[in-house]
Formats: C-alpha cells, structure tokens, sequence
C-alpha cells in the first residue's frame, strides 16, 4: 500500500519547519538513501532521504511551504505495481498557504458567509483538535473586502504592508504569501495611519503616539523574526526568567599562554606555498583550559535536571559562534581530551558550517557549559546569558596590556577579564569560584595543559 512520507522531527524540540526544496518530483523512482528534500528549521538545513524504494506518487506540500507540523504527510510514496489511483485518504500536511473555499460575492451578503463557514470541517489528525477559524477578509478603501490566506495576512502586517494595495494572484483574486513578497519587492507602502506590526519596538520612556509617529515619518524598518531569531529569543528569555544566575569575575595573566602560542605556531610545518599547516587562537587555549577546570572540579561539571543534578563525566563544551540573525553553539565533544590542534581544527569547521546552517542537531545540543569569546571586539568583560540546559558559561575580554604591581614593583603585563555565569540551582558561589581558580591557573602556566 502506499507509504506517508512524513515531516521529520530534526531535534528533539523540533515541533515544525519550512519544505524548503525538493529533489524529486511526482512521478520519480527512489530507492532507500536517495535525498529527495531539505528541511529548514530555526537552527539548520537538513537532507531528508527515502527510507523506502518506489515512486514519487504525489507531493502533498510545495516548496517554500512554511510552518509544516512534524509528522504531517509531505509526500506519498508508490510500491511497485500501485498507481496514483491508489492513494487514499493521506492526511495533507497543515499549510497556511492550503486555500479554503471563499465565501461567495458581498452582494450575497451575510448568508453567503454563513454557509461557509457552516460546511463541515476537515477531520483532523489529533481527536481533541480544534479547527482554527480564518479571519474576516479585511476591507478595502472602497468598502470591498480583501480574501488573503492567514500566512499572507501575517507577513503584510509584519511588513507594514496594506492588504487593499496589492493585487491577488490566488483562487478568486485571494491574496497569497508570492503576491506579499512581490509586493515587498514593488515597494507598495503601508494604509496611511497604520500602526506598527506587533512587537514593533517600544523605546523606554516612549508612547504609542510617539511610535507611530516615528512608524509614519518611516525612521525605521520593520523586519519580520525569522525562526531562528525567535528560539534565541525565547530561550533566552526562558533562562534569565527562570535560571538564578550570580556572576564571578576574575583578571588573568596572559604573558605565558602569549609566548606559548608564539613558539607553537612559529614551529607548525610549512606547505610548498609557505602557508602553515595550523594557527592557534587564544579562544583554542581557553577552550582547552576550561575544559580540564571542569575535570579538575567535577562537582561544577553539572546541569539541573529539577528533581536532580546531573555530573557529567565528559567535558563537552559548547562555543558561541555569531551567524547572521542570530547565535549558534556547536559542541566539541570530549574537549579535555584533545589537543591544542585538534580544538582549533573542529571549533573552525563547526563555525564555518554553523554559518551556513550546515550543522545536525546533535552537533550543537548537549554539554554542560559554554565559553563565549567577544575579546576579538575589543569587548573588556561582560556577563553571559546560560544556555539552557548548561549549568555555567563563560565570558572571555579582550586580552590587554597593563600595569600591575607585584611584591612592591610596578610591572607591565597582558590581562583578559573572564566572567563566569553560574546557575546558582547546580553550581553554587563556593564551587563556581573553585573552578574559575582552576581555569586561571590553567591559562597562567599553559604548559600545565600538556601535562
């Protein structure tokens, strides 16, 4: 019988995600392995293969679709012998851009609308499910009313962009998500008097009125939250509501781990070009260092779990790497145990692919701390947010020459200023102190890292 190809779940809170191309099309042979679409979720793009062989029999949702629930039927696959006549009832997947049957002409007036809406529903997957009833179409100046699918609803008030001033392409002239993009593209401009899209900035100390005074004299742009941008938002959001942070901050010499990182990088091997096969950053040092503090201090290695805390035996250390509209985290596994090379290998591959969402979920999910690292901005110190579930992170300074005095000597030297953000819950001040002593040490006699 004929096989559901279904939305997969990527990760673990994966609840949705945008088709965003096929490799196949209807009528196609596959056989098991063959990638036949990729799947956009807010952190990555994913090759979704054929788990079975058989032909492409229908494509139940198209390319761009956004908002596909995981688990909905995207495709149906033929086995051999089956014929598109075959297919039954495959349960289309939920698609904002799916129009449902209009209500007849105005002139009909209230009837024709209540017949439409007194048709019966399609039966949804889940029993308890409710059907979500679609907004009235909004008026035009004329008194007209515009049809538009909720999605393109959505993005026209995003962008500030007024329904009556852009031309339907879809069934009975409905506006549809192509003729909003078309539209942003056009430079078709918002109804006059508009408000600001929902969660347009309020400025402390600002009004309503002096909002959409700055919304009407066009001061700013509004730029609509891509998937991305919303999940770090609502993680971090999350963690500062419902994780009791306390913060540590401490200075450290940085002389010794300068030179080191000299003398290393001055005896790496030469390609036929010159080039050397591998340049150490600071940030590689630093990730080595903290990842053995938390073997030295085992007890800070830990996450809450609510009714428990959990030890982790490894030190998988997550870094933050900075991509457009947003932060990822991939995670080096086993950091401890790998050597200056090998860290600087991996954090450089996993931030090239983090920037072009080439990562698989479970490349930056797991660990039980973090190092972000914004001393490359000439940012002095600063506290970083947690990253839910991770227990501690910690924030690295620019690296900086000053005077110091030392045994009653004025001295010069090159300090950082790390913060360590703690969740008071596992780690508490005691401990969190212990393991930024043991991470100091670490980076003030490097050579104690290759013991």
């Amino acid at each position: 019988m004929p096989i559901n190809i279904t939305m997969p779940a990527l990760s673990p809170t994966m609840e949705e995600g945008t088709l965003a191309k096929w490799h196949v099309k209807e009528g196609d042979s596959v056989s098991s392995g063959d990638v036949i679409a990729e799947i956009e979720t807010d952190k990555a793009t994913m090759e979704v293969e054929a788990v079975d062989e058989g032909t492409i029999g229908k494509i139940m949702v198209s390319e761009g679709s956004e908002n596909v629930k995981v688990n909905a039927v995207i495709a149906v696959l033929l086995e051999e012998g089956e014929s598109a006549s075959d297919i039954g009832d495959a349960a289309p997947a939920p698609k904002a851009e799916t129009p449902k049957d209009e209500p007849k002409a105005d002139a009909e007036g209230p009837k024709a609308e209540q017949k439409s809406t007194d048709e019966p529903k399609a039966p949804s997957s889940s029993s308890d499910a409710k059907p979500t009833p679609e907004p009235l179409p909004a008026p035009k100046a004329d008194g007209k009313r515009v049809f538009a699918s909720p999605l393109a609803r959505r993005l026209a008030k995003d962008a500030g962009i007024d329904l009556a001033a852009v031309s339907g392409s879809g069934p009975k002239g409905r506006v549809v998500k192509a003729d909003i993009e078309k539209a942003k593209k056009d430079g078709v401009s918002a109804k006059p008097g508009a408000a600001p899209a929902t969660g347009a900035p309020l400025a402390a100390g600002m009004g309503k009125n002096q909002v959409l005074a700055m919304y009407e004299e066009g001061t700013y742009d509004i730029v609509p939250n891509d998937g991305m941008r919303k999940t770090v938002a609502a993680r971090l959001t999350e963690s500062k509501q419902t994780v009791p942070h306390f913060y540590l901050t401490l200075d450290c010499n940085i002389d010794a781990l300068m030179k080191a990182r000299e003398e290393i990088n001055a005896a790496a091997p030469k390609d036929k070009d010159g080039k050397p096969g591998y340049k150490l950053s600071v940030n590689d040092f630093i990730m080595k260092a903290w990842a053995i503090a938390l073997q030295q201090v085992p007890r800070a290695n830990a996450t809450w779990a609510g009714d428990s805390i959990l030890y982790h035996h490894r030190s998988d250390v997550a870094v933050a790497v900075a991509v457009p509209g947003g932060l990822f985290t991939p995670v080096v596994k086993s950091c401890d145990t790998k050597s200056l090379r090998q860290i600087s290998d991996e954090v450089k591959d996993l931030a090239t692919r983090a920037r072009s969402k080439k990562l698989a979920p479970h490349e930056y999910q797991g660990g039980a701390s973090a190092v972000s690292n914004l001393g490359m901005y000439g940012i002095k110190h600063f506290g970083a947010v947690i990253n839910p579930p991770h227990g501690t992170i910690l924030a690295v300074g620019a690296g900086e020459e000053r005077v110091y005095a030392e045994k009653g000597q004025i001295k010069t030297g090159s300090f950082m200023t790390v913060t360590l953000s703690c969740d008071h819950r596992s780690v508490d001040g005691a401990l969190g102190a212990e393991l930024l002593a043991a991470f100091k040490k670490l980076i003030e006699t490097p050579v104690m890292m290759l013991a």
